[in-house]
């Protein structure tokens, strides 16, 4: 006796190309196997995090080991939910996107990768409950079309309230929801919400003498979750999906020191073909915003201004 799925698998092989896609969509909605043209490197999003990526430690260990864990277990029981938190220019859209590069080869160019911006997207508060029911449907969709869909929901403090708990459903344990198979899909929030939190315990550890490389997932943790949770503008206020625990890790993005953005100008200048170009390093290290008043110890804009100064001093 065959199963429909061994069939539908050859008819996958068989079929061409335009029939290919409705028996693909058909196979994905209730197979556990369907990864569509999903080819992860996890070496290579390692490597990059560690190359291209400055000084977010709690960011490139945290989010190699949930990725390396999540596409480990064959048979996941939840999707896999990232949030990531902290100021403009840390590197959160980065790590986003080099997510995206290495499990499709191309984040912003791949079908299977999908991006929300809420000033794009859902510009009007007033169009919340119309929004809520095209984000649903836009994500069964794609969930049907691919179970190793990606979702990316960028500037999450500009996110209309309430509008982001309509994936409450898709994010828990359940078997299959609206008969689609979700467990596979990973899905990344971005916001600066919690950034008021993140610098209050980097500057005390720096105040007390301790290395930033000390400051563990664990310090971090529960208070970005409360932060972000009891903030208004987070976009995650009061979410269901915070009280239901569907987050699988709050990511800290920590503020940038002047060491850092000079590594980021350097980066961007071997980019460039210019790498030997220490003067413009320190100028462009030296032209950027520190804070808070007392020490000038972090970047304001983190390395967001970065190549615009680059062009600029060179």
């Amino acid at each position: 006796k065959v199963s429909w799925t061994v069939i539908l698998q050859r008819v996958l092989l068989l079929s061409s190309r335009p029939a290919c896609g409705v028996f693909q969509k058909l196979y994905c909605s209730f197979s556990d196997s369907c990864d569509c043209d999903f080819k992860p490197s996890i070496r290579d999003l390692e490597w990059d995090l560690y190359k291209n990526v400055f000084g977010q430690h709690l960011a490139q260990d945290l989010v190699s080991e949930e990725v390396s864990s999540f596409l480990l277990n064959k048979n996941p029981d939840r999707p896999l939910v990232l949030s990531f938190h902290g100021s403009s220019g840390t590197g959160k859209t980065l790590v986003s996107t080099l997510l995206g590069n290495h499990l499709y080869g191309s984040a912003m160019s791949s079908p299977f990768v999908h991006q929300f911006v809420p000033t794009l997207h859902f510009p009007s508060a007033e169009l919340v409950a119309q929004y809520r029911e095209e984000l649903k449907s836009w994500v069964k969709g794609n969930l049907t079309a691919c179970a190793r869909s990606v979702f990316i929901f960028d500037e999450m403090e500009k996110m209309p309230a309430g509008l982001i708990d309509v994936l409450e459903p898709f994010l828990g344990p359940s078997h299959v929801v609206f008969r689609t198979n979700y467990r596979k899909a990973i899905y990344v929030f971005i916001s600066t919400a919690g950034k008021e939190a993140i610098h209050r315990l980097v500057l005390e550890n720096r105040l007390a003498g301790r290395d930033r490389d000390e400051i563990k997932p664990s310090d971090l943790q529960e208070v970005v979750q409360q932060s972000v949770y009891s903030n208004k503008t987070s976009g995650l206020y009061l979410s269901s999906i915070i009280q239901q625990n569907l987050i699988t890790r709050f990511v800290p993005f920590l503020p940038l020191t002047r060491t850092h953005v000079e590594r980021c100008v350097r980066a961007q200048l071997c980019q460039r073909g210019s790498c030997n170009r220490d003067d413009v390093v320190e100028a462009v290290g030296g032209d950027m915003t520190y804070d808070p008043a007392e020490g000038l110890y972090f970047s304001t804009t983190g390395c967001k201004t970065v190549a615009a100064k680059i062009s600029f001093f060179l």
